[in-house]
């Protein structure tokens, strides 16, 4: 297994992993994301912050870096972290605890970065991801309505965020 960027090569890959991403979101709940443009895709790929699981020559699973989220964090943006989205596994490959592969890993990468910590957030009604990420090991900081922007995506929209984070060794 080993975790590399993701390359302009990979967006109908990425945009099917979303489209499973979406389909699960929908079979648990109301909220889910909406459609993502190709060309954000692009440049985050240009960004190197769009990254991929292989397996075997197969991606298994895919995910996003940020080193900036003010939106959601506010004055704590002003902790050096690495901030992950969009974590979405390949259905056949679900339940092999890729969230805890990506922690170690940007564990790392984060600690290469000289941040101090690794955090994301996720809806704040859903309980059964919240107890997930923390047993996965991150801590559970509490839930926040971010502030409607143009600056974030647009489910993120009128909803509720929890939000996590583990400090970076």
């Amino acid at each position: 297994m080993q975790i590399i960027n993701s390359n302009p090569a990979d967006i109908e890959t990425l945009l099917r992993f979303y489209d499973w991403g979406r389909e699960l979101q929908q079979e648990k709940s109301n909220r889910h994301w909406q459609n993502f443009d190709p060309a954000v895709l692009l440049k985050e790929i240009a960004e190197k912050r769009q990254w991929k699981i292989m397996e075997d020559d197969q991606v298994t699973c895919v995910f996003l870096t940020a080193y900036d989220d003010p939106y959601i964090w506010g004055e704590k943006n002003k902790n050096p972290s690495v901030y992950l989205h969009r974590i979405v596994t390949h259905p056949l490959h679900r339940g092999k605890n890729y969230v805890k592969t990506i922690i170690e890993w940007a564990k790392g990468h984060g600690k290469q970065m000289g941040k101090e910590y690794l955090r994301m957030d996720t809806w704040g009604d859903n309980p059964k991801l919240i107890d997930y990420y923390i047993k996965c090991g991150f801590n559970f900081l509490g839930i926040i309505t971010p502030d409607t922007t143009a600056n974030l995506p647009a489910h993120y929209s009128c909803i509720s965020l929890s939000l996590f984070e583990i400090k970076i060794d």
